[in-house]
């Protein structure tokens, strides 16, 4: 029999990964239409461009890292407090993962039994999942997370450095939003497919937002630069 297919394990990476990917794109692609709708050289142009790729991409990661390591410091916490009570109130314990059982539908009596051997079995990860949630397609890992962000940031902001670099300064603007919608639909495709999720739906949703955030920063531009000339 064919193992039924799930898409809850791959929530931790590509979360951060979609993240970082159109994170790369909208923000490096904001920032160089904000420059190129006030500047009429290609060298500002594509110096903004890297150092909001290098910036970027380093400060994603080590959000990321940060964001994580906290998720993880208070699941931990939670392991030794459970860990503390299970030794000290091993009774008191059961009965609340039973209780947790009847509000899933069993019964008293059945629900004890279920609580008793899962608790011979393993008693502080059967209190882990059922009563904290805390399970291994869950936890926190914050490395991964954080070269995952980086890289997935890198991947998204190195194509509008690219259009940068190539891309006529006459018409900058319209390319790097022209190759920026074409990016983030590959992108919402990629990752409304990899979960198992609507794909027209995805990439509505990163179009949008993507194009709202790069019309406001070309005028935002194009104002500075026009009073600073």
């Amino acid at each position: 029999m064919e193992l039924e297919k799930h898409y809850t394990n791959r929530t931790g990476w590509l979360r951060a990964a979609v993240l970082g990917a159109n994170d790369g794109i909208i923000s490096t692609t904001s920032l160089v239409i904000g420059i190129a709708a006030a500047s009429d050289t290609r060298s500002p142009i594509v110096l903004a461009a890297m150092a909001g790729l290098v910036a970027g991409a380093l400060s994603m990661a080590a959000g990321e890292y940060v964001s994580v390591s906290s998720q993880a410091d208070i699941e931990k916490a939670d392991l030794a407090r459970e860990k503390i009570e299970l030794e000290t109130m091993p009774e008191v314990e059961l009965k609340e993962l039973a209780k947790i059982y009847v509000a899933q539908g069993l019964d008293e009596d059945l629900a004890m039994q279920v609580a008793i051997k899962l608790t011979e079995k393993d008693a502080l990860n059967t209190h882990a999942r059922d009563e904290l949630g805390i399970n291994e397609i869950t936890q926190p890992k914050p490395l991964q997370a954080a070269f995952a962000s980086g890289a997935s940031f890198i991947s998204g902001g190195i194509l509008p450095f690219l259009v940068a670099f190539f891309a006529p300064i006459k018409s900058m603007v319209f390319y790097q939003y022209g190759f920026a919608i074409v990016f983030l639909a590959l992108s919402g495709a990629i990752a409304a497919k990899a979960g198992g999720s609507s794909i027209i739906k995805g990439v509505l949703r990163i179009c949008f937002w993507g194009t709202v955030a790069m019309v406001v920063t070309a005028l935002a531009g194009y104002i500075f630069g026009a009073k600073t000339s």
